[in-house]
């Protein structure tokens, strides 16, 4: 039975996400990411592209690392000027009835009591169609304008991050009972008190002694993404995500990676496919082969390696600008995302070690992951090579141009694919938990959140909350 191939659309609420430079071709659109029209129609697209989803990057700093300022990434609009992306989720879902959104924020910057609701309303007004994508943090400048001096250490943002899915956890799935709201009209009662139980968590960085502010939403708990590929990422996305993000940028590497994620759910009590692996990747695309060539040759034109390398010294955490081009880029130990690192390093099948202008080259346009240049028929055998060989779900699609790049997708791949039976022709009913595994709306019982559901005596958590109200 040929192995469908899963799309999701990897984008920004900003100028130049992973392709500096491209803002500036006649054809890109990103400009109007301030424009919630452009929003709108994009969903629509991805819909009728039957993608999975939306997934939608942020930050919360500037990249700074490159010379030491920000001024680059300014000239360059790398992720700056960016806005808020769960405020676009709203107005897409209302113009669209399958298609999901895969929302990020990290855990260091906001307490884990508001953001619950935030997502819990989402959850709500979507349809059960919201994922929270699941970060760190990785930006120093982010950290200092939040009063510190620095990120914490790599490994102890995770253990920060541990503590934060528990309370959400305890607060999505163990607060309140699925029959708590009664509406009843002759009794005078809309919530049933004694089905809405206290949490009563303390621990190492939060106390949340109290209730969920919200019913539960027809997922209670999004699908949750997550893009960690070091050891402890891995082990954090393997206990807690449902769609993980990787950015292998050869075969070689993706096959190692995806091998390793799969053994790592087992190591936590998880089927090897409860998490559904998008590998990043860029399709350029058109008619035929020539057409592809030569569109790839136009945007590399229009491409910025500066830019590129304010982004790669962002994620690597080592101000490239130090470097001559032709300089190897050597051993690096970093604080920021150390799966970068290790991309670039092996990324040559050859065994070589990349230069300086390698890496500017190669994440010029649509970041870190491999690009995939032909006709759809072309890139569909590509694609399904690539799913045989290392074992991945789906991709996450990066772009040159917006939305250009998702409409060659569309037009050209997934007819190409579906014509192969590799591709859906329709979307399953239900939310997005329920389409990407067709079993159901809540987390299964394998999942760390699920520990954290209603059972046992529900009393002893309201005499915590108790201890703690009145001390």
């Amino acid at each position: 039975m040929t192995r469908q191939i899963r799309f999701n659309a990897f984008d920004m609420n900003c100028v130049a996400h992973q392709s500096p430079g491209l803002w500036r071709h006649p054809d890109d659109q990103s400009h109007r990411y301030t424009d919630l029209g452009y929003w709108t129609d994009l969903a629509r697209l991805l819909e009728r592209g039957l993608f999975d989803g939306l997934f939608i990057a942020d930050v919360l700093g500037t990249y700074d690392v490159y010379g030491g300022t920000d001024e680059a990434a300014l000239r360059q609009g790398a992720q700056i000027p960016v806005a808020d992306p769960l405020l676009l989720v709203s107005a897409m879902a209302a113009v669209t009835e399958h298609l999901g959104f895969g929302i990020t924020t990290g855990t260091g910057f906001e307490h884990p009591y508001p953001f619950a609701r935030r997502l819990s309303t989402l959850d709500h007004l979507t349809g059960g169609r919201i994922g929270w994508n699941v970060v760190t943090g990785y930006l120093p400048s982010a950290a200092r304008n939040f009063g510190d001096a620095d990120q914490l250490d790599h490994d102890t943002r995770y253990d920060h991050a541990d503590e934060y899915l528990e309370v959400l956890y305890k607060l999505w799935e163990g607060s309140w009972e699925d029959d708590a709201v009664v509406r009843d009209t002759e009794r005078g009662v809309y919530v049933d008190p004694e089905k809405v139980h206290h949490i009563g968590h303390r621990g190492t960085h939060f106390t949340v002694p109290g209730i969920h502010l919200s019913e539960p939403s027809p997922q209670r708990s999004p699908v949750i993404y997550q893009a960690g590929a070091s050891p402890r990422g891995v082990r954090f996305a393997a206990e807690n995500a449902e769609a993980i993000f990787v950015g292998p940028p050869s075969k070689r590497v993706l096959k190692d990676t995806v091998a390793r994620i799969r053994q790592a759910l087992v190591d936590a009590g998880r089927d090897p496919y409860s998490a559904r692996i998008y590998a990043l990747s860029t399709v350029i695309t058109g008619s035929t082969d020539e057409a592809a060539a030569a569109k790839q040759e136009e945007y590399r034109r229009y491409a910025d390696l500066d830019g590129a390398l304010v982004f790669t010294s962002g994620w690597m955490g080592i101000d490239l600008s130090r470097y001559d081009l032709d300089d190897p880029i050597g051993n690096v130990e970093s604080n920021a995302i150390q799966s970068a690192v290790a991309a670039f390093q092996e990324a040559a099948d050859d065994g070589r070690e990349w230069t300086v202008r390698d890496i500017a080259e190669w994440a010029s346009i649509g970041g870190l992951g491999p690009r995939f240049v032909g006709s759809g028929e072309t890139v569909a055998t590509q694609l399904q090579e690539w799913v045989a060989d290392t074992d991945v779900d789906g991709f996450n699609l990066a772009y040159a141009i917006t939305p250009g790049s998702f409409e060659d997708v569309v037009t050209h791949v997934v007819p190409a694919l579906q014509a192969r039976g590799a591709y859906p022709t329709g979307y399953t009913d239900g939310t997005l938990r329920h389409k990407l595994f067709d079993k159901g709306d809540r987390l299964p019982a394998d999942h760390r959140g699920a520990r954290y559901r209603l059972g046992g005596d529900l009393s002893t958590r309201t005499d915590r909350y108790r201890a703690y109200t009145n001390t």
